[in-house]
């Protein structure tokens, strides 16, 4: 039977499974059929739509194997969909299969695997390691490039926190938020998107790590949408490891919210000053700075239990 493309589109968002689409057409036929390249106008927005979910449901499909130069990995369920890419299990709870849905970002992509190889270079636990990266065609003879991640079992996005903490509980975030760029920049890489899905904590080890460094580079190519940059990336396209501090300070005096002591505010003023030259340059100092501070406010650190539930 000929499926039309508005009958092919709602066959794919009813589906549950890949199994449900049926056994009489093949992925490479359904692809033709929405393919975002063979239809225009108004219909490339659904069809782009149609297209990403048809190759989630396929990745999702029992006992699915994807051979790489490298390996034979056996792709699991999706575990998530990012700002440009699908991540989806491999190999249990080893790694994840880190999928762009437009070939489009494959330059990202790329940028990603460039800056994780930089990175463990030196060795570190503040981001996942880049097990493989390679160009993968699929059936509609479409290329992208796919990055093998570390999965980084335990970590939750700082995004999963709903309401505002204590000071003193987001006091280890931001330490070793810092930590964890002070080591980037060390190693030459500016992440260049420090936001709440891609600050990653681990409630029981006080751990972070950051993740999803496709945007990383002192000349970003793009911005995740609806996050609030300093002005130099909005207006001149530059990032440099102000900008992520600029970013990070942002996004720590968000999680305290209206719970952050006075003095601290101040602090967090220095780091969100407009003009990146007047902002501090250096995580391992601005540490210093705000380990100085933590111990005037709270005296001596002490482990405090947190948790993240239904109620944050």
């Amino acid at each position: 039977m000929k499926l039309t493309f508005e009958e092919a589109v709602r066959r794919i968002e009813n589906a549950v499974s890949f199994e449900d689409l049926g056994a009489d057409r093949a992925y490479r036929e359904w692809a033709k059929l929405v393919h975002p390249d063979a239809v225009g106008g108004r219909q490339g927005e659904a069809a782009t739509a149609a297209f990403a979910r048809l190759a989630r449901l396929f990745a999702e499909r029992g006992g699915t194997e994807l051979r790489t130069p490298q390996a034979v990995y056996r792709v699991g369920a999706l575990v998530a969909s990012g700002d440009l890419a699908d991540l989806s299990a491999v190999d249990g709870n080893r790694a994840l299969l880190k999928v762009p849905r437009s070939p489009g970002d494959n330059d990202l992509m790329a940028n990603e695997a460039e800056a994780l190889r930089r990175l463990w270079r030196d060795g570190g636990p503040y981001a996942p390691r880049l097990l493989e990266s390679f160009l993968h065609e699929d059936a509609a003879r479409v290329r992208r490039r796919v990055n093998v991640l570390e999965r980084l079992n335990g970590f939750v996005p700082v995004s999963r926190i709903r309401r505002a903490v204590d000071a003193r509980d987001a006091a280890w975030m931001w330490r070793r938020l810092l930590i964890g760029l002070g080591w980037a920049h060390r190693a030459g890489v500016v992440h260049g998107a420090v936001v709440e899905e891609h600050v990653l904590i681990h409630p029981q080890k006080h751990a972070v790590a950051l993740v999803d460094w496709c945007y990383s580079g002192p000349r970003p190519v793009a911005v995740v949408p609806g996050a609030t940059y300093p002005p130099e990336v909005r207006r001149d396209k530059e990032a440099s490891p102000a900008t992520d501090i600029y970013m990070a300070t942002a996004l720590m005096t968000r999680l305290i919210g209206n719970r952050l002591p006075k003095a601290m505010k101040r602090f967090a003023d220095g780091c969100l000053l407009d003009a990146p030259r007047m902002r501090p340059q250096d995580a391992w100092t601005l540490l210093e700075e705000l380990d100085e501070l933590l111990g005037k406010l709270y005296g001596p650190r002490t482990f405090r239990p947190f948790r993240i539930d239904e109620g944050n």
